[in-house]
C-alpha cells in the first residue's frame, strides 16, 4: 500500500520571545487526511506552534512546509491553502450568521455560484439553516464553534488547523464537533488540532504530547498509554519521567470532563 503523502512537515522548529523559548526544536510530520493531535496543558507551546504553521508568526529557526509551501518564505501562500480556527470565537458578534458567512466568503475571494454553494454548506454543516438572521453573539458556545468551523472551511482548504476548538463548550457539543472533524478527515482533509482533553486526543490518528515547548512523546494514543504503563523504575530517567508528568497533568485536567461526559 502506498503511504499517504505528507501534508505538513516540521523540522527543528523553534520560537523564542527574548530569553523565553516557547517552542523548542520541534519536529514532526502529518500525512494527508490524517487527524493529528497536539496534547498538552496551557502554555505548553501548542498555540505558538500552530501560529507559526499558519504563517501568523515567524519562526526563530527551523523549517515548516504546509501543503508544499515553506511557511517562512511564503506565509501568504500558506494562508490561502489552509483553514484556521482559533481557540476563541473569532467571528463578528454584532453580525448575523449569514453576514459572517458572506463576509468571510468575500475575504476568501468567493463570489457568485461558488459563494452560494459554500454558504449552503456552512449553514447545513453548522445546523443553522433557518437561523441565518440571528446575531452571532446570541448563539450558544457549541453553535458558535460550528459556525466558526463553517467559515474556516468556506474556501475548501485541504489543511485545517483547529486550536482548542471545543474549549468552554458542553460535552454533547464537543462530541458533535468531533463527528464533524471525523467526516472532514474521511473526505480527505488534513486536520491538526490542539487540545488538553485526553478523550479528544484519543479521537486522533496520532498524538504529539508537548510539554515545556518540546515534544515529549509521539504516536497513537494507545501506544503511548501502553508505553507509560510498562515503564519500569530503571528505564531512561531523562525521558520517561517527563512523559509521565505530562500524562498526570493532562489526566488531572481531563478528570472533570470524563466524569461529566465523554466526547467519544
Amino acid at each position: 500500500m502506498t503511504p499517504a503523502p505528507i501534508a505538513i512537515r516540521v523540522e527543528h522548529l523553534t520560537r523564542r520571545f527574548g530569553a523565553f523559548t516557547a517552542v523548542d526544536d520541534v519536529s514532526f510530520d502529518v500525512k494527508r487526511g490524517e487527524v493529528f493531535g497536539f496534547l498538552g496543558s496551557n502554555g505548553a507551546g501548542k498555540s505558538t506552534t500552530i501560529r507559526m504553521l499558519c504563517g501568523l508568526l515567524r519562526p526563530t529557526s527551523g523549517q515548516a512546509d504546509v501543503g508544499g509551501i515553506d511557511v517562512s518564505l511564503d506565509p501568504e501562500g500558506v494562508k490561502r491553502r489552509i483553514g484556521y480556527m482559533s481557540q476563541r470565537f473569532s467571528l463578528y458578534e454584532l453580525l448575523t450568521v449569514d453576514q459572517n458567512i458572506r463576509f468571510y466568503g468575500g475575504l476568501y475571494g468567493l463570489s457568485g455560484d461558488r459563494l452560494a454553494r459554500r454558504r449552503r454548506f456552512a449553514l447545513e454543516m453548522a445546523g443553522l439553516v433557518g437561523r441565518e438572521d440571528v446575531l452571532s453573539r446570541t448563539l450558544s458556545g457549541g453553535w458558535r464553534q460550528r459556525l466558526a468551523l463553517g467559515c474556516a472551511l468556506l474556501h475548501e482548504p485541504p489543511i485545517l488547523f483547529l486550536d482548542e476548538p471545543t474549549g468552554g463548550v458542553d460535552p454533547v457539543s464537543r462530541r458533535d464537533f468531533w463527528r464533524l472533524i471525523d467526516d472532514l478527515a474521511q473526505a480527505g482533509t488534513t486536520v491538526l488540532v490542539t487540545t488538553h482533553y485526553l478523550d479528544e486526543a484519543e479521537r486522533c490518528d496520532r498524538v504529539a504530547i508537548i510539554h515545556g515547548g518540546r515534544i515529549a512523546a509521539m504516536g497513537p494514543t494507545r501506544e503511548l498509554k501502553q508505553a507509560l504503563a510498562a515503564r519500569e523504575p530503571q528505564d531512561d530517567p531523562d525521558v520517561l519521567p517527563t512523559l509521565e508528568d505530562v500524562f498526570i497533568d493532562v489526566v488531572t485536567r481531563a478528570a472533570t470532563v470524563t466524569t461529566s461526559g465523554s466526547a467519544a
